[in-house]
């Protein structure tokens, strides 16, 4: 090899090109597939990796007649093929002549777990999908403020709908603090702010690379969301389960600013198109309606006198009308008066307050009769009581007097001939009694 050559850039791409080849002429490698594309070409474009490395793969569109299955993101296979370069870019890649399926990646197996986990607990229904605002005006994209995708989008986004106002919530898209921090902001955003969309926002990139849209808390959250969900993560060929759980799915970052937001020229186009539809239209219906009004006039003549006589008539009707109605409301008030004042009088409460006032009456009636009565009877017992005082014993016995009793039998004596000298007497006084023995006894009438 010659070191004093100089090569041009095609010349050292055609040298390894062709080491390669030589070096490598079929072999065959294992991998995971990641960042599976197919464009119109129909040939499948792919990277093949493991834990510490990858390498571009290619399997052209006649080869792929011989496929057991179509490939995917995520399986994990064999691939067989030979090595190049692509001179163009001095990408060295691998054709593959056929790829041998041993089973779907870890990555891909989660996945679609979750998937079928999710659609059964009916998070991918249509019914629960949240419609979008056909003008919306204000949209929050929730994304990496460094990423391209998010200025693809406001750059179309102002393209199309100038007035529209954005705001982005800056979270990683990334990694593994990305799903929480983007569960948090949707959160957020439907507790603190004001806005008519969120848009979840990612370019493309690997399975791994997408994987924190394929977590279950942001499927819920985005679930929950009150406010419409837009998911524009990756390329139209990338689908992660925040695809199958927002309100909409749009194929790229770019392709969500087309879908949720009107083209502002187009707009104001089919504006000023209905306008001038709205104004041809009224002008052939007033066209139409001079003509009949003319075909009018000449099949009625002159009206002006009809018409004359017409609205006095109408005036003469309207003023009837108006007493009348007034004549009805003054009668209908009287009446309403009439049920009101007996609605009153038999009113509960009107009756319970006449009849406490009648209770109270007749309470005070009775109570000053009691009183009378008491009285009465206070001053008859009185009278009474002075009376029994006059004629009572004691009152005798007050007045000198003095009762004789027997001791032994308590028969009071009346006659001195009822007691015997030498018996015992006893003699109740007004206050205090005596006994006494009898020494002798004289009878009314002897000396």
């Amino acid at each position: 090899m010659d070191n004093h050559h100089i090569y041009t850039v095609s010349e050292l791409n055609s040298r390894i090109r062709s080491l390669l080849e030589h070096r490598f002429p079929f072999l065959s490698v294992s991998g995971e597939i990641s960042n599976l594309r197919r464009p119109y070409s129909g040939h499948l474009y792919f990277t093949l990796k493991d834990d510490q490395g990858q390498i571009k793969a290619v399997l052209f569109k006649m080869q792929q007649r011989y496929l057991p299955q179509q490939p995917a993101d995520g399986q994990s296979v064999i691939c067989r093929g030979r090595l190049t370069v692509y001179e163009p870019r001095g990408d060295y890649q691998l054709i593959v002549d056929s790829i041998d399926f041993h089973g779907a990646g870890a990555l891909r197996i989660a996945f679609d777990q979750l998937k079928k986990k999710l659609a059964s607990e009916g998070l991918f229904a249509g019914e629960h999908k949240k419609p979008l605002p056909k003008i919306p005006g204000h949209i929050t994209l929730v994304t990496s403020p460094r990423g391209a995708a998010v200025h693809d989008f406001i750059r179309i986004a102002r393209r199309r709908f100038p007035q529209i106002r954005l705001a982005v919530y800056p979270v990683a898209v990334q990694g593994e603090q990305a799903a929480e921090e983007m569960v948090d902001a949707i959160s957020l955003i439907n507790k603190k702010l004001t806005t008519d969309i969120i848009v979840l926002c990612r370019g493309g990139g690997s399975l791994e690379d997408l994987q924190p849209f394929n977590d279950e808390q942001l499927a819920r959250a985005i679930f929950n969301s009150k406010i419409p969900v837009v998911s524009a993560v990756g390329h139209e060929i990338d689908f992660t389960i925040a695809d199958f759980v927002s309100d909409l799915r749009a194929p790229t970052p770019s392709g969500a600013a087309e879908v949720v937001l009107p083209d502002a020229d187009t707009l104001k186009e089919k504006t000023i198109s209905l306008h001038d539809r709205l104004v041809r239209l009224m002008e052939r219906q007033l066209d139409h309606l001079e003509d009949r009004l003319a075909l009018l006039k000449q099949v009625l003549g002159d009206l002006s006198s009809p018409l004359s006589g017409l609205f006095l008539r109408v005036d003469q009707q309207g003023i009837f009308l108006v007493r009348s109605m007034e004549n009805i409301l003054a009668a209908d008030r009287q009446r309403i008066n009439r049920l009101q004042l007996r609605l009153e009088r038999n009113n509960p409460e009107s009756l319970r307050q006449v009849s406490i006032g009648r209770l109270t009456a007749l309470q005070k009636r009775l109570v000053r009769a009691a009183h009378q009565i008491l009285l009465s009877r206070a001053q008859s017992l009185k009278q009474q009581s002075i009376l029994l005082e006059a004629v009572s014993p004691q009152a005798t016995l007050a007045r000198g007097y003095a009762v004789v009793r027997k001791k032994q039998t308590g028969e009071i004596v009346l006659d001195s001939r009822d007691i015997n000298p030498g018996e015992q007497a006893r003699i109740l006084l007004y206050r205090g009694q005596l006994d006494v023995t009898v020494e002798s006894c004289s009878y009314e009438g002897e000396t």
